[in-house]
């Protein structure tokens, strides 16, 4: 049968446009279907404006310890309105470098929603167009909960992003690592900051370690943490600012905004899935198998939308991956999410490869288990009115102590751990650690100095 393209994504983010691009080179004919702007969650509402956020927060905090190193800097005051401008103008501009590129490339861009009529067609804004291969790549968006009374009162990450003005009072609402980052930001830029959590430390799923350092200088960095708070209502009252009020009847005033940070969901509603005999799990997300397929063939799913460890860099690799699957005769490649290096933006930041203690002992059994562990204040630190921790965990196994994670905690976290990511990619033991020179004086040294083993 004769199709107008070899190839359709739904979605212009990292997963739809990289395998469109990396099919392309090998000759495909391509088209992208897009409702918002290019380059979907990260570019737009996710790693480049938070990032460019962080940034912002980093010179707040370089200033505030200037005097520690005899700078006498004259501060006055932060422009929030500069700052979103820029950047909105930094994205603007990937935006349209986006367009040009696929332009370029020969890729169809289709702006609107696309939906299945059937296994190789979709109708976008009434338009039919038929595809050999379709790949579902919508990406997803933040949560607001259902059950709270008032809950659209409150903004999701998104509306942060749309802030034109800085609030002078916010509650963050949730624990998990996009609530560390909008809590971290908005607390050094200068804004009175309230985490509200039902458990006692942030950052769930975490090795313990980085969840209690990172909970502990949160708290000493100003902002107030709300423990065990399951919120039960929004209201305004009568000076414009948002109340919450806790299942239990505990009240919280006062605030400018408040900030669901609850999770994401995804976007498969505009899909009619039924259409093609495709439904989503109870989670919402699209199963796949190990190659991406779903349960129709000529059907794939990246990114988000599959709820598999969902970055950007791991959205860009499956998407290229399956390219060389489909078009370059590479029929057994396939993605090992099982070492997946992750950063956390938060104050300070989290870079973490691998299994956490806890896990790696309910998978290989405590006895096998062997956790090498620092923490200490860096010298940037070192005599400054504000002091920051930094923490490093190694997580060996067997006799030969093959480190299975990696976790650190501290400036500069955030670049340290890719270097490391290639040596635990590549088997590396602590002995290859150990063998290693450190480079003085680094926090990273410590991860090839560590003594003694602590046995756990």
């Amino acid at each position: 049968m004769q199709y107008d393209y070899d190839l359709i994504a739904i979605g212009a983010g990292s997963g739809g446009l990289s395998v469109v691009e990396r099919a392309v080179e090998y000759g495909k004919k391509c088209a992208v279907i897009e409702a918002n702007k290019l380059g979907g969650t990260c570019v737009n509402v996710g790693c480049v404006p938070k990032k460019v956020m962080w940034f912002g927060a980093h010179i707040a905090e370089a200033l505030r310890d200037a005097p520690d190193f005899g700078f006498h800097v004259e501060r006055k005051g932060f422009d929030w309105a500069e700052l979103v401008k820029r950047r909105e103008e930094y994205i603007g501009n990937i935006n349209n470098w986006y367009r040009g590129y696929i332009k370029e490339l020969g890729i169809d861009l289709l702006q609107g929603w696309g939906s299945f009529v059937d296994e190789h067609t979709l109708c976008v804004d009434g338009k039919l167009l038929t595809a050999e291969t379709i790949v579902i790549a919508p990406g997803g968006q933040p949560l607001i909960p259902n059950e709270t009374e008032n809950a659209e009162l409150g903004i999701t990450s998104d509306g942060f992003f749309a802030l034109t003005e800085q609030p002078k009072k916010v509650a963050v609402i949730g624990s998990g690592y996009i609530a560390v980052e909008i809590a971290g930001v908005l607390q050094a830029l200068g804004t009175e900051t309230t985490v509200i959590s039902r458990k006692d430390l942030v950052l769930r799923g975490f090795d313990d370690l980085i969840r209690q350092t990172l909970t502990d200088a949160m708290i000493e960095s100003g902002i107030t943490k709300q423990y065990h708070f399951k919120v039960k209502k929004l209201s305004r009252v009568e000076d414009g600012t948002l109340c919450i009020e806790s299942e239990d009847h505990q009240y919280l005033k006062g605030f400018d905004e408040v900030i669901w940070a609850v999770g994401r969901e995804t976007l498969t509603e505009p899909l009619a899935l039924e259409k093609i005999g495709l439904q989503p799990n109870g989670k919402g997300f699209i199963e796949v198998n190990a190659y991406h397929q779903t349960q129709v063939p000529n059907i794939y799913a990246l990114g988000d939308v599959t709820g598999q460890a969902q970055l950007t860099p791991v959205a860009i690799r499956a998407g290229r991956y399956l390219a060389e699957r489909l078009y370059n005769n590479q029929p057994e490649l396939k993605m090992d999410l099982s070492k997946v290096p992750t950063v956390v933006f938060s104050h300070p930041p989290i870079g973490v490869m691998g299994l956490a203690e806890h896990q790696a002992c309910q998978q290989y059994g405590r006895n096998a288990v062997k956790v090498y562990q620092t923490d200490f204040t860096p010298m940037r630190y070192a005599f400054t009115q504000h002091q920051i921790k930094t923490a490093l965990k190694l997580v060996c196994v067997g006799e030969e102590q093959k480190i299975v994670g990696i976790h650190i905690i501290g400036d500069g976290a955030d670049e340290m751990l890719q270097g490391f990511a290639v040596a635990v990619q590549m088997g590396a033991t602590k002995v290859d650690f150990d063998a290693t020179i450190a480079i003085h004086p680094t926090s990273s040294e410590e991860l090839v100095t560590m003594r003694p083993m602590i046995l756990k």
